[in-house]
């Protein structure tokens, strides 16, 4: 029975020495709570850091403790964890994806722990999975992990979910192994983000760093779709919410209000890094005070900063700016019997943070740049009488869900500022609004539903991938297939030219029909039965050349030019090329700084080759000609067709499939097949009846039902049926 192994740089648990034995506490984070519906059944696990450094004596037993919870760890050294944990997750990669270039380390060792370390986690993955199960990786710590499973297991099935921003191209470039990072990635089925734009910056880095293609948010990579997808997530919206109502809570919170009275909280509490915007939080604190004597001794800011690698320099000085500022501010503004900071340096029990919540008039979280931030849905699952109002930075992924919070630029002192007032001075009726609205999101997209839509989704996505890998066609088909052609009466054969009927040529008048496949087309056409139709995005005049004395139909520039019946060649009325004058002067800027590639210009489309480019530089400059081009194309009613080292452009009127659609209605053929290779057959496959044998050349992933894996194959066919 299939199973689900998760993957995450840290398992659920603390794990503690406690009177010579190793003791298991449970994390109380909310992805070890969504995750818990998953691993602890059956014979599901969860891979991971067992969080210290273990003797080896003591592998064993840790190993069973773990074991009993559905646990399974990862033993790392000391080296191991400063290079690859302290250091290219923590150095390199979270500085990069937090925008603060500036503080990142290019370190070689780092990299290479970090390549060692990921290879740890495969072989102990490996050690469990079996075929059929599912595998969710979690995680920037491990982005190299899918591919390197990907490669051991090809057919499984990967999700990962990144739980932290992915940067903007710009940002993510500065990283000198990345590519390998993004090749890492993409051995997933499913990848997921919090939000859409970290799905764009994603799919803009994939498709300028690594020659693929991409279509809205699927990437085509080695015979695979990987889906790139936005799963916004939540917290255990029900645990906060009960949590108000329990003794310890009820007790913290009156403890509060004897020492608070009716003093208005502002609540901040975050870990201790410089992405937290906790230096501009005090600043606009400090400006409400200075602006606002009346709030003395009114209001009051509650700051807990949790510990965190304060070893680290960067860290360790924005400790001390946190500790220089509140000290300032309330040395400034304190009186005899208020203080408006008080500042904890330290972490608390849930309960403590539970009241802190729920007697809190306002929280305020203004990351310069978070993944999610779940204080903010704490904040809100733990206002039960609907009271309070939320300041959320723009910049923490929960403000694409949390839109009737306070929506601040945490740069923006000012906004900043003001958005503190506004909260102070909000009407009650306006706060119980917006937190009922607020609530309602949070209570109903909480981390259960998160896990269950990412897990949906992994399985959507692995099944349209079967489905959509076409069976290769085999003896037994082509058994069936000459059955089928025995027993009907009309039949018509769609058979694509380039990559299909003949290799690729580096000059693509090369690739001239030699006398084998001329054998063939000669011995369909014997029978009387048969109708061939060469559909091509081949010049008319080039097909008419090669093709024009034989008993067989043409159809050239992908629908523009008919020639059936041995008659003359026939364009599709009322199409303009008039584009061409545009659209020119972009292809040929790419041509001239992209040595090997040429420009093929047709009656109605225009083609940019690159056969003959660099490996993997052509692939490159092609996405970046899309991206580039597509709204271009959009506005004048054109289409952009991605084939086989070629970027066509054409009019939208004219496709493979409408040409092959026309050619058979109303003639009664009871048996079609159609045949090609690349994304403008794809149009034929989709458009063709049901009941056609639709077979993709070169690639198990299509539309079409078959597929082939050669033109030497798509001729061995070929010649059966004629048979």
């Amino acid at each position: 029975m299939s199973k689900t192994i998760i993957v995450s740089n840290r398992l659920p648990v603390r794990i503690a020495k406690e009177n010579d034995e190793y003791q298991l506490k449970v994390s109380e984070g909310g992805l070890a709570t969504g995750l818990g519906s998953i691993y602890k059944q059956g014979d599901n696990v969860w891979i991971g850091w067992a969080g210290l450094d273990v003797d080896k004596g003591d592998e064993a037993e840790i190993t069973n403790k773990l074991k009993q919870e559905n646990l399974c760890p990862v033993y790392l050294d000391p080296e191991e964890i400063q290079n690859y944990y302290e250091g290219f997750s923590n150095e390199t990669l979270w500085p990069i994806f937090h925008y603060m270039s500036t503080y990142a380390q290019y370190e070689q060792v780092y990299w290479d722990y970090y390549q060692s370390v990921n290879e740890k986690f495969k072989k102990v993955v490996l050690e469990i999975a079996e075929p059929g199960d599912i595998i969710w990786i979690h995680d920037y710590q491990l982005l190299l992990l899918p591919q390197m499973i990907r490669e051991a297991l090809p057919n499984t099935t990967i999700g990962f979910f990144q739980h932290i921003p992915f940067p903007s191209y710009e940002l993510f470039r500065l990283i000198p192994w990345r590519a390998e990072l993004l090749n890492g990635m993409l051995g997933s089925d499913l990848i997921g983000f919090h939000t859409y734009d970290d799905v764009r910056h994603f799919t803009s880095s994939a498709t300028r760093v690594l020659p693929i293609q991409t279509t809205a948010n699927v990437i085509h990579k080695d015979d695979r779709n990987i889906t790139i997808d936005a799963f916004p997530m939540g917290i255990d919206a029900k645990k906060f919410n009960d949590l108000t109502h329990t003794e310890a809570v009820l007790q913290e919170k009156e403890v509060y209000n004897q020492i608070i009275g009716d003093t208005k909280i502002i609540l901040s509490i975050d870990r201790l890094d410089y992405s937290k915007g906790i230096i501009q939080r005090l600043l606009a604190f400090d400006k409400v005070l200075s602006e606002n004597p009346d709030y003395i001794e009114k209001i009051s800011m509650h700051m807990i900063v949790v510990p965190s690698r304060d070893n680290i320099p960067q860290y360790r000085d924005l400790r001390d700016d946190i500790d220089k500022l509140v000290g300032n501010i309330n040395s400034r503004y304190r009186t005899p019997s208020w203080h408006p900071i008080h500042y904890f340096y330290r972490s608390f029990p849930i309960e403590t943070l539970s009241g802190l919540y729920s007697r809190a008039d306002i929280c305020l979280v203004t990351p310069m740049r978070d993944g999610m931030n779940l204080v903010s849905k704490e904040y809100i699952a733990s206002k039960t009488d609907e009271t309070g109002v939320l300041i959320l930075s723009e910049m923490a992924g929960a403000s694409k869900e949390l839109i009737e919070a306070i929506i601040v630029n945490p740069n923006n002192l000012g906004e900043m500022y003001r958005a503190i007032v506004q909260a102070l001075e909000m009407p009650e009726e306006e706060k119980i609004s917006r937190m009922k609205n607020l609530r309602e999101t949070v209570m109903k997209f909480d981390i259960n539903h998160w896990v269950k839509i990412f897990m949906d989704q992994l399985a959507a996505v692995k099944n349209h991938e079967k489905s959509r890998r076409a069976k290769h066609v085999n003896s037994d088909l082509r058994h069936q297939f000459k059955e089928a052609l025995n027993s009907s009466k009309k039949r018509v054969f769609f058979l694509d030219y380039d990559g299909t009927l003949v290799n690729f040529k580096g000059n693509p008048l090369e690739a001239k029909p030699d006398a084998e496949l001329y054998q063939i087309i000669d011995d369909l056409n014997k029978d009387e039965k048969n109708h061939i139709v060469i559909i091509s995005g081949r010049k008319y005049e080039t097909l008419g050349e090669w093709f024009g004395h034989l008993p067989i139909d043409l159809i050239a520039e992908h629908g523009a030019w008919k020639k059936f019946d041995g008659g003359v060649w026939k364009e599709t009325p009322n199409l303009s090329d008039k584009w061409k004058q545009t659209v020119r002067p972009m292809l040929e800027s790419y041509s001239d700084r992209t040595a090997g590639s040429f420009i093929e210009e047709k009656r109605f489309s225009l083609a940019w080759h690159y056969r003959k480019v660099e490996k993997g530089l052509g692939d490159l400059r092609a996405n970046e000609l899309i991206s580039n081009m597509r709204y271009l194309t959009r506005e004048k009613g054109l289409q952009l067709l991605p084939g086989n080292k070629v970027v066509e452009i054409k009019n939208s009127e004219i496709n493979k499939g409408k040409a092959a659609l026309a050619y058979v209605y109303g003639k009664g053929f009871d048996f079609i097949m159609a045949m090609g290779d690349d994304h403008t057959d794809e149009d034929i496959f989709e458009s063709l009846p049901e009941k056609a044998i639709t077979i993709k050349v070169g690639s198990s992933v299509s539309e079409a039902k078959f597929y082939l894996r050669s033109v030497d194959e798509t001729r061995a066919l070929l010649q059966h049926i004629s048979s």
